[in-house]
């Protein structure tokens, strides 16, 4: 019985590796695509939006499979994550945005990996080995200190936006993972994203262009992409994978994000992928070998 259970246990955590890794690859869209949307729309008005969008999908999701509302103590929670995912990273990334490239702005995921770590140990009682700490922080490291080396110019108002924008991040996706335990992964957002529509709704249209017509189609597919992949169909796969296999360990897999971020932002704005880049790539990669081999608590 025991090895039947331990077998179930490294079967669970394989699949939240995967589904980390297919919630990774929708998020990394999120930056170029919001860089895109804020070129021709108000960084508020994509920020309600895409929130609004997402939240009605996942009303019609939430009544199609007649989902028992959340209990009274997890509505805490849920408003954390709402937070965090739905508020305060659209809202501060998309601001930052405003003063610099999706390339710069990519540069600030290499810290969400430690910072959904650090509210994972705090929330969820996660309790890692010191070594992977030292994973952690060092692919953390050689993802900055990679995209300092390039050159990027600077804003201090972006960056502080960016900052915490990561650092919100980091306690919504940690927060989400505890909920998802008892609420389910594609739930969890999709309550989320109930409790903020009230507010968010009516700012739509508050907020919305005056002219329509003068809004570019390539700004639209901006704000379709972040309301649908980064802000629905991502945690679907984001939630469940953190669950089944650890917030810490599974979260990361955000290591790789920025360099899919990257490689969609050189595809948009004509940027080479240099051999530097590929470099570094594969030293993150062998990071997240390396969390994942540590993950389990010392």
């Amino acid at each position: 019985m025991h090895e039947i259970e331990v077998r179930k246990m490294k079967e669970n955590a394989s699949q939240g590796w995967v589904n980390g890794f297919i919630g990774v690859l929708l998020f990394s869209g999120s930056l170029p695509a919001t860089r895109v949307a804020v070129l021709g729309l108000d960084p508020i008005f994509v920020t309600v939006a895409r929130a609004s969008i997402a939240g009605l999908l996942a009303l019609l999701a939430l009544l199609l499979f007649k989902e028992k509302r959340p209990r009274k103590k997890q509505l805490l929670p849920l408003a954390i994550v709402a937070l965090g995912v739905v508020v305060g990273f659209p809202l501060l990334s998309a601001l930052a945005l405003q003063y610099m490239t999706s390339a710069h702005s990519i540069v600030f995921l290499g810290v969400l990996p430690v910072a959904t770590a650090i509210f994972g140990v705090i929330r969820s009682g996660e309790h890692p080995r010191p070594i992977f700490w030292l994973f952690s922080i060092a692919g953390s490291l050689l993802v900055i200190g990679y995209a300092v080396s390039q050159g990027f110019t600077t804003s201090p108002l972006g960056d502080m936006f960016m900052l915490a924008a990561v650092v919100l991040c980091g306690l919504g996706y940690a927060e989400g993972a505890r909920l998802t335990k008892t609420l389910g992964g594609w739930q969890v957002i999709s309550w989320a994203l109930l409790l903020s529509l009230p507010v968010m709704l009516p700012l739509v249209f508050i907020f919305m262009p005056a002219s329509i017509e003068s809004v570019s189609l390539s700004a639209w597919s901006g704000l379709a992409y972040v309301s649908l992949f980064s802000m629905f169909i991502g945690f679907i796969f984001w939630y469940r994978g953190l669950a089944q296999g650890g917030t810490a360990t599974v979260g990361q897999l955000q290591l790789l994000q920025p360099f899919f971020g990257l490689a969609l932002a050189a595809s948009l704005i004509h940027e080479t992928v240099s051999i530097g880049m590929l470099a570094v790539t594969m030293g993150v990669i062998l990071c997240v070998i390396g969390t994942k081999r540590f993950g389990g608590a010392g």
